[in-house]
């Protein structure tokens, strides 16, 4: 009895999981044949190689706990393992690479400044290459950052609540501002 409704109970999520990541991928997949900027594709490779993991993963985990087909079992907990690890991984490198500290508070403007010196040398090292910072431009640029920005910044001087604060962020881009 309590092998049969742990199998259920697993081939269920499963289930679930397998409906979702197709989901994801059907609009990855989209998502990359529609994308206009560069920015976009840049997260299209990666984020179809996680949909298709999720995808077998899911497979995997179905036919395992509903056949209950024992291989099937231990590669799901092998793919589902590798997926925690990745996780893990890639959060403990975000917060290695962004230092949460970085930004100097600029005072009564709720905001920090940030400067490419606060961050890691491997981030600065990436930010200072010519070849990056192209691509770092472009996307910027396409985002409309600092036309973003400059519209804030002339909002919040038009209140009158930047007298005396930082000036506007400059329009041409380089890596060491």
């Amino acid at each position: 009895m309590g092998c049969r409704l742990s199998n259920s109970l697993l081939g269920i999520l499963n289930f679930l999981t397998l409906v979702t990541s197709l989901g994801l991928l059907v609009l990855v997949v989209w998502l990359g044949a529609n994308s206009t900027s560069s920015c976009e594709r840049v997260f299209h490779r990666p984020a179809i190689v996680i949909a298709v993991f999720l995808v077998v993963a899911s497979i995997a985990g179905v036919l395992g706990s509903c056949c209950r087909v024992t291989a099937l079992l231990w590669l799901y907990l092998a793919i589902a393992f590798l997926l925690i690890v990745a996780t893990i991984g890639l959060t403990a490198w975000v917060f290695l690479v962004t230092n949460e500290a970085a930004g100097r508070v600029v005072s009564g403007q709720g905001y920090g400044r940030y400067r490419l010196g606060d961050y890691s040398h491997w981030l600065q090292r990436r930010v200072e290459d010519e070849a990056n910072w192209g691509k770092i431009r472009v996307c910027l640029m396409e985002a409309q950052v600092c036309d973003i920005l400059d519209g804030v910044l002339m909002l919040k001087n038009l209140n009158g609540e930047l007298s005396g604060g930082p000036p506007p962020p400059p329009r041409s881009l380089s890596p060491i501002q």
